[in-house]
């Protein structure tokens, strides 16, 4: 089983203020764990989350697509603090600004997060949001080291959030304690460049890869495409772009599903064949990541593909 562990929530995306003066929002369900839990679901892996979700009418919402996806979710009971919400705007290119008020997915019991592992899995994912407060961190760190005592190839994608962060430097301390633990991590640019906007994107990875454990970095670009690096090669794949676009909410969660898929079904899920990956077949890795993007991409909201849909991209 695949885990992924860190914030569930309710993303309020607005309209552009209509001629009635109103502002109209939508909800989608969303956070970046609870979408690739998902989308890892939808491409046929056994995928468990792990997060606390409210009791509240947006926490019934949440439900909805983690049972449609068949999704172990982890934990039974559910919790009285309000579903975390989302203000989501949109730029003139679909691209996904957020401001967080956040409730249920801190309403964290350590004990209970332990004791809901599966006694063995292949990787545990853990969600940006997991730094960000230091008693959550303290509580996710000791979440992690039990799943990598259970067998778990640990894998991290920050997405680094500077406005929810009162400390940055602070904030930078605890991060590097995650990122020195796990064996591959996924970021964008837009993270480096909160991180350090000094370095490039050749040198934030290499300096990922000194790291202790970190074998495997993948970097967004946006339309760019993505690139990957281990000690053995480096590779860049295009973006796929789907016939109808609809915007990037979850596209990199959607992405990283697609690597840690691909990774699984081809014996890759180990500290040593992660470092082993060569450039060929990190093209492949990020080409079958870039399917599942771009045809999110193609709806409204996060709504990751099933593995038919990848498959017959793929075989076009």
């Amino acid at each position: 089983m695949f885990v992924v562990g860190g914030e569930s929530l309710v993303d309020l995306v607005s309209e552009p203020r209509g001629a009635d003066g109103v502002i109209h929002m939508h909800a989608h369900q969303g956070g970046s764990p609870y979408n690739c839990a998902i989308a890892l679901a939808k491409l046929g892996n056994s995928s468990g989350y792990l997060c606390p979700i409210s009791k509240d009418g947006f926490g019934n919402y949440l439900m909805e697509p983690l049972d449609a996806a068949g999704v172990n979710v982890l934990l039974n009971e559910r919790v009285f603090a309000p579903t975390t919400l989302a203000l989501v705007t949109l730029n003139t290119k679909g691209e996904a600004q957020y401001e967080f008020y956040r409730g249920a997915d801190r309403a964290l019991d350590e004990t209970q997060l332990i004791a809901a592992l599966p006694e063995r899995m292949e990787l545990f994912q853990i969600g940006g949001f997991c730094p960000i407060e230091a008693e959550d961190a303290e509580i996710w760190m000791n979440v992690a080291n039990a799943a990598s005592r259970r067998g778990a190839v640990l894998s991290m994608d920050p997405n680094v959030r500077p406005s929810l962060i009162s400390d940055f430097e602070a904030y930078r301390q605890r991060l590097d304690r995650f990122l020195d633990l796990v064996d591959m991590v996924k970021l964008s640019e837009e993270d480096l460049a909160a991180l350090d906007a000094t370095l490039g994107v050749a040198q934030h990875a290499e300096a990922f890869l000194k790291r202790p454990n970190c074998a495997l970095v993948v970097v967004t670009l946006g339309d760019k495409g993505s690139r990957a690096f281990t000690p053995s090669g480096e590779a860049t794949a295009e973006i796929f772009s789907p016939p109808v676009f609809g915007d990037t909410v979850g596209a990199g969660d959607s992405l990283m599903a697609g690597i840690i898929s691909w990774l699984g079904e081809n014996g890759k899920l180990s500290r040593g064949a992660l470092a082993a990956l060569d450039a060929a077949e990190l093209s492949q890795m990020l080409r079958f990541g870039a399917v599942v993007a771009g045809l999110n991409c193609g709806q409204k909201g996060c709504n990751p593909p099933t593995r038919p849909e990848v498959d017959a991209v793929l075989s076009a």
